[in-house]
């Protein structure tokens, strides 16, 4: 029964650590990609609940980036969301903003 323990223990933790690694992940280019336009993490992650972030960052996040294209405010950003680096990061881009959406409890260290 201990080696059940052992292994349900172990899992739980790796998968813990696996989810963090993602959300740090996307906290990372948050503040690489985002932060001299948007501020702190908390004031835009914090703006929607986890089902708009998920909408708004669904196939690889072109609703953001349709988002930005099409503002005259976001042009310093358009190479960015135009490049494969974005699809490419928009899956932890997308952990992070869900991980501290308004509805999830959790504030975010990036400010």
């Amino acid at each position: 029964m201990s080696k059940i323990n052992l292994f349900v223990t172990f899992s739980f933790l790796l998968a813990a650590s696996v989810v963090n690694a993602a959300t740090y992940k996307g906290q990372k280019v948050y503040i690489e990609s985002c932060k001299d336009c948007h501020g702190g993490g908390q004031e835009l992650a914090a703006s929607k609940n986890t089902r708009t972030w998920e909408k708004i960052m669904d196939r690889k996040g072109e609703k953001l980036a349709d988002i930005h294209i099409a503002s005259r405010r976001a042009q310093s950003s358009w190479d960015y969301f135009g490049d494969r680096k974005f699809t490419k990061d928009s899956r932890h881009l997308e952990d992070f903003l869900t991980e501290y959406a308004r509805d999830s409890g959790n504030v975010p260290a990036c400010n």
